[in-house]
């Protein structure tokens, strides 16, 4: 019998939008997927909205309005389904197209940014949904081939030196300001591409949860090549 690999064991992939948001997250599951093939021009829908910066947020109005083909139609209809299907579930769906995110290099030896792999956390029980339409895709990496990036001595003997107070207040530095998220890969270890077209909903860190929350990074943009990104 074929033994599954670490990131096997991490996701579960279901069929529709209803299996998607109410199949538990269990065990070693903190990932499920909704894997599909959408059809539909992405790329015109990019080269037809206004970029404001290096991060454009579409709203709905905006999306309606564009002058689209057929297969930009087409793209059109499927992310007003995925749009509409998220708040219906009570979420907050965002559309962006990105050019690319700022990246921190305040402290080279620990970037903060979402390049970085990194969990998500929130005070109320919560998901991360997210779907890339065209573009590079996201990345997750099995829990059991990660360590938390505060527990490696030398970079926490480098983060108590930027701390640099007593010694009681350390963790509340290092959750105040996020470094208790972040990340390292095993040598080892294998990552998991999140693909195009697959909507996605990850574990977060919050109260309550009984699995850990979904270790993940977002992809390092090709040049001159935009994504479109659905995330709430």
């Amino acid at each position: 019998m074929k033994e599954l690999s670490h990131a096997e064991h991490q996701i579960q992939y279901v069929n529709n939008f209803h299996d998607l948001v109410a199949t538990p997250f269990h065990g070693a599951v903190n990932a499920i997927c909704w894997k599909r093939n959408l059809t539909g021009d992405f790329a015109e829908i990019i080269e037809k909205i206004p970029l404001d910066g290096n991060i454009t947020e579409i709203d709905e109005e905006e999306l309606l309005a564009l002058q689209l083909t057929a297969q930009g139609q087409l793209a059109r209809e499927a992310l007003l389904s995925d749009w509409k299907a998220l708040e219906a579930y009570g979420a907050l769906p965002s559309l962006n197209v990105i050019k690319y995110y700022e990246q921190d290099d305040t402290h080279p030896f620990f970037p903060t940014d979402v390049y970085s792999f990194h969990v998500d956390r929130s005070p109320i029980p919560t998901a991360t949904f997210l779907c890339t339409y065209y573009g590079e895709a996201s990345d997750i990496l099995p829990n059991s081939q990660a360590q938390q990036k505060i527990l490696i001595p030398e970079i926490r003997e480098e983060l108590f030196k930027l701390y640099g107070g007593p010694a009681d207040g350390f963790e509340l530095f290092l959750s105040d300001n996020f470094y208790d998220l972040h990340y390292q890969a095993a040598p080892d270890a294998s990552t998991v591409n999140l693909g195009l077209g697959n909507l996605w909903r990850l574990g977060v860190d919050h109260p309550g949860s009984q699995v850990l929350p979904c270790v993940h990074r977002a992809p390092k943009e090709k040049s001159g090549e935009k994504r479109l990104l659905m995330i709430c």
